[in-house]
């Protein structure tokens, strides 16, 4: 007899084993139609599974949650399949779903062109509607290796040869197509479905080592219908018009240079833009009792190896050997620094400083820290991704009491700013023990209890994010959906037990004896710079008011009027409005369109009839139509609109 618990807590008998298929046609002709593969007991199986047990069963279909992954993975073989159909003699190496699609890499010497994945593209439509029936089979080692190597699959045998001798060989074969694979894949190519587009090409290398053989990737998105397909294209389309190194250069905030490669030159715009951001975070983290403080950039060496990021962290480091030695005795030092890729250590040495009591805590130590970190050429990209950066930093000294109190005003005050910036769609991730860490596993237990009571107390609904803890201690992982749908994660809190163990931090309790503080390191925007590039993403470099660079520009229909504009120019500079003057020679729709595609968001409009009336008329960027006021009551409407959400 074998039981098989669903979903909705029902349970099936059968009186011998029974496959998925089975199942699913127990249940309903529908179901058995739309199931495309099985979660047995968490695990995903093809359907054609035999449960031979007691297990708990989902059936997954094209609306299930982890369906779009299986129809991605899928993708990947049908187009795997029509590129060897059309190009015989190409190899395969590995083809995964990714976040937003699926990629498989090739061997060919001859490039792909454009034109190829329209052909590739075309023939995968046709394999779908032959409808090829997609089996799982298990080989022999040796055999799969002598099968691979005859059809001139070299990448394939080389990577079979690597795996475990008692590993069984999983092959799927897809009509008369076949490939090594794990699975879990749909029972059939018809059930793929035709929403899928290919769109891109890429250079890979073998086992993602640049010094082995290099490969040609091609990369492609699917999904459930056409309508989601059509969807995520719209989104690509906004997401390029909205791309902030495009805009940062249209709208002369910063640019890059390969001469400071990671590191950013801040226009005088940009630069506004910057520091109204960063002035904003500073009244509010004044106005929740943080203090604010500085550290070096450059420190030992053995600080670093205290804190354990010499060991975990020294690959991401900018380091400087210097000559430190003593001329007058002619011997020779040498001195080994390191440019900070944090702030943790520096805070802690401030907290060490002088005898802290319990009364002290808890001490909020917040650090506007300018840090640097290695990351490949390659990774760079624009604001989002960066060598120099600076973090709104901040750590926590608390007692382990405080900890649940001190993550709940943290939550409000993160969720609070988010909403003045614009986001109010905040998806929070509970991010446990990574493989690779600081600190024993019962001190593990401890930070990761410790944080999760915090977080339900603080009310916040959260997902788990197995193993994406830092290398000491669990984080909440807070991640912003933009105006289009899009994630970001910007904001951290992490519990750590290890770090002030490890550089000796300590305060006096109440009963007179040294304890150890809890550190939470915590950070809202993350970095400026991405947060800053989030910001131009979201807005479309269109900011409200009080973000703005220049937030209005007084320009002219005639030079008659010249006078008059000036005045109201300055006006607007003495009410503390980011203004600009033109009264350049040119005609009154020319302008308009230049300072709209420089996204200022008011222009105060003045000719002959506004400078005898003492009237403003007033254009908002995006609208058609112009609003006339007095220049009073124009000066009191966008004061009062240009102030920061906290004043």
């Amino acid at each position: 007899m074998v039981a098989i618990t669903l979903p909705d807590g029902s349970v099936r008998n059968f009186d011998k084993p029974v496959s998925g298929a089975e199942l699913a046609a127990s249940i309903g002709p529908g179901l058995a139609k739309a199931a495309l593969a099985l979660v047995v007991n968490g695990e995903k199986k093809d359907l054609a599974h035999v449960i031979g047990g007691d297990a708990a069963v989902a059936i997954v279909t094209r609306d299930s949650e982890g369906a779009l992954e299986l129809l991605r993975h899928d993708a990947a073989h049908v187009m795997a399949e029509a590129v060897q159909e059309l190009y015989p003699g190409v190899q395969v190496t590995f083809g995964p779903s990714t976040e937003d699609g699926f990629y498989y890499d090739f061997y060919r010497e001859e490039p792909f062109t454009p034109d190829d994945l329209v052909k590739i593209e075309k023939r995968m439509g046709e394999i779908v509607d032959r409808d090829e029936a997609i089996t799982r089979e298990v080989w022999d080692r040796d055999e799969a290796i002598r099968f691979f190597k005859e059809r001139g699959e070299n990448f394939k045998a080389e990577h079979i040869e690597t795996l475990p001798h008692d590993a069984d060989i999983s092959i799927y074969r897809q009509g008369e197509w076949l490939d090594l694979c794990l699975g879990p894949h749909l029972p059939s190519t018809g059930k793929l479905g035709k929403a899928f587009k290919l769109m891109k090409l890429a250079g890979a290398y073998w086992r993602g080592d640049a010094r082995n053989t290099q490969l040609q990737r091609i990369y492609g998105t699917a999904w459930r219908t056409d309508k989601e397909l059509k969807a995520y294209l719209t989104r690509l389309e906004e997401a390029e018009k909205r791309d902030h190194r495009r805009l940062g250069r249209e709208m002369d905030l910063f640019h890059i240079q390969e001469e400071a490669a990671g590191s950013i030159f801040w226009h005088h715009k940009g630069w506004i833009l910057y520091r109204a951001c960063q002035a904003y975070m500073r009244r509010r983290l004044e106005a929740a009792d943080y203090i604010e403080v500085k550290t070096p950039q450059l420190v030992d060496r053995s600080l670093w190896e205290k804190s354990g990021h010499w060991e975990k962290f020294r690959e991401n480091m900018f380091v400087a050997e210097v000559d430190e030695s003593d001329s007058g005795e002619g011997g020779a030092s040498r001195r080994m620094l390191a440019l900070k890729p944090m702030n943790c250590p520096g805070h802690v040495q401030i907290f060490r400083q002088g005898i802290k009591s319990y009364r002290d805590l808890p001490l909020r130590m917040a650090e506007f820290g300018s840090c640097h970190r290695y990351e490949p050429s390659g990774a760079l990209h624009g604001l989002m991704r960066l060598r120099a950066f600076t973090q709104d930093d901040a750590h926590i000294f608390c007692t382990e009491d405080q900890i649940t109190s001190e993550t709940e005003a943290f939550c409000e005050l993160l969720l609070s700013i988010y909403r003045d910036f614009g986001f109010t769609d905040v998806v929070v991730k509970f991010s446990d023990r990574p493989e690779v860490r600081a600190g024993e596993d019962a001190t593990w237990d401890k930070a990761e209890s410790a944080l999760l009571e915090a977080t339900k107390a603080a009310g916040l609904e959260y997902t788990l994010n197995p193993g994406e803890g830092a290398f000491y201690g669990p984080k909440l992982e807070f991640v912003l959906k933009d105006t289009i749908g899009r994630d970001w994660q910007c904001g951290t809190l992490q519990v750590d037990f290890v770090l002030p163990e490890r550089l000796d931090a300590s305060y006096v309790g109440e009963d007179g004896v040294k304890h150890r503080p809890v550190m939470l390191h915590r950070a809202i925007l993350g970095s400026f710079e991405r947060f800053i590039g989030v910001l131009i993403e979201h807005y479309a470099g269109r900011f409200p008011l009080w973000l703005a660079p220049v937030q209005a520009v007084v320009t002219t229909i005639t030079n008659d009027a010249d006078g008059y504009a000036a005045k109201v120019h300055d006006a607007l500079v003495e009410a503390g409005i980011r203004a600009e003057l033109d009264t350049r020679s040119e005609k009154i729709n020319y302008k308009v369109r230049e300072h709209s595609h420089a996204k200022i968001p008011v222009m105060l409009v003045v000719g002959a009839r506004e400078a005898e009336a003492g009237t403003v008329a007033i254009r908002r960027l995006g609208g058609k139509d112009q609003e006339i006021l007095a220049l009073d009551d124009a000066l009191h409407t966008l004061k009062a609109e240009s102030q920061p959400p906290d004043a």
